[in-house]
């Protein structure tokens, strides 16, 4: 990778860090999403910095950044857009929803009902939507961000697996830590902040990323261990149903993205362990009777794995 293209990733990381205050491990996992070229889901309950991260990353890109707060009411055609007959055209013209950017918030995704969720499958897969017969590319770069509340609250529909799948990556931001809090309470709104911010890579430098992280060289040894923790998925020890050939490529193209933010072009096991439960952890289930959740679950495997 050329340095000043590591320097623009390493300023992007940084100026996030400024807003969403001491997250920087969730802040490099999301922007390796978006080197990777995947979607993110952030799960996590209201207020801890959701939506501001998703808003911060997007000024951050110097990307088109829309947002939609998903609720029960909420019908495809909010998001996609519909066609109204014009009478000075005397033609229907289509007015593009809110999916026509290039980052989508999909604010609180779980509050809305299946038939909205769906309506984002074929837009997060293909890069495109089909209205009323035809069909639509979206700009590009395209990137969602989608947060949900703990299923728990009140009206939630879980997410189905078809698209749980789709999301390369799920993390939690958690509550801060004393310090980081007392930072947010002293200091300056979050929303005025991110107005404030300037763009530090440009989408051309977004691309160039993005092909960057194809080019990172994950050997035949790298591919075995890989293998061997998919096959463990399998086993029927851990989880309900194993891994997919996709999900293990997805594994492969978020720890290519996590060696190109430590400037490698090469991946190493340290890269799949730590990018690993935020990956696979939402498309498993564990066994009955584990007693962990899904993300112990995961790195307690990982720990039973040999690396060699």
């Amino acid at each position: 990778m050329k340095p000043a293209l590591a320097a623009r990733i390493t300023e992007l990381v940084d100026q996030i860090s400024t807003i969403i205050v001491g997250k920087r491990p969730q802040i490099e996992d999301c922007v390796a999403c978006v080197l990777a070229g995947g979607h993110l889901l952030i799960e996590d309950v209201p207020g801890v910095g959701k939506t501001t991260l998703a808003h911060a990353l997007a000024v951050s890109l110097g990307l088109r950044f829309s947002r939609t707060q998903f609720t029960a009411d909420l019908m495809p055609s909010d998001l996609i857009g519909v066609s109204v007959y014009e009478r000075s055209r005397e033609a229907f013209v289509f007015h593009p929803g809110p999916v026509f950017a290039q980052v989508l918030l999909a604010d609180e995704i779980n509050r809305a009902g299946p038939k909205t969720q769906s309506a984002l499958l074929e837009a997060m897969e293909e890069h495109q939507v089909s209205v009323e017969g035809e069909t639509r590319p979206l700009p590009e770069p395209f990137f969602v961000i989608a947060t949900q509340n703990p299923n728990d609250q009140l009206g939630t529909y879980p997410l189905p697996e078809s698209q749980l799948d789709r999301f390369l990556m799920c993390i939690t931001l958690g509550y801060p830590d004393r310090k980081s809090e007392r930072e947010l309470l002293a200091g300056q709104d979050r929303r005025e902040a991110i107005n404030g911010l300037s763009a530090v890579m440009t989408p051309d430098e977004l691309r160039a990323a993005q092909h960057a992280v194809q080019a990172v060289h994950a050997s035949e040894t790298l591919l075995d261990y890989l293998q061997t923790l998919i096959a463990a998925t399998r086993s029927g020890r851990w989880f309900v149903e194993g891994l997919s050939p996709r999900a293990g490529i997805a594994v492969l193209r978020a720890a290519r993205a996590r060696a190109l933010l430590d400037q490698r072009d090469y991946v190493a096991p340290d890269d799949v362990q730590a990018i690993l439960p935020q990956t696979i952890a939402h498309r498993l289930v564990p066994v009955a009777g584990a007693g962990r959740g899904r993300v112990e679950q995961v790195r307690a495997m990982v720990a039973s794995v040999a690396v060699g």
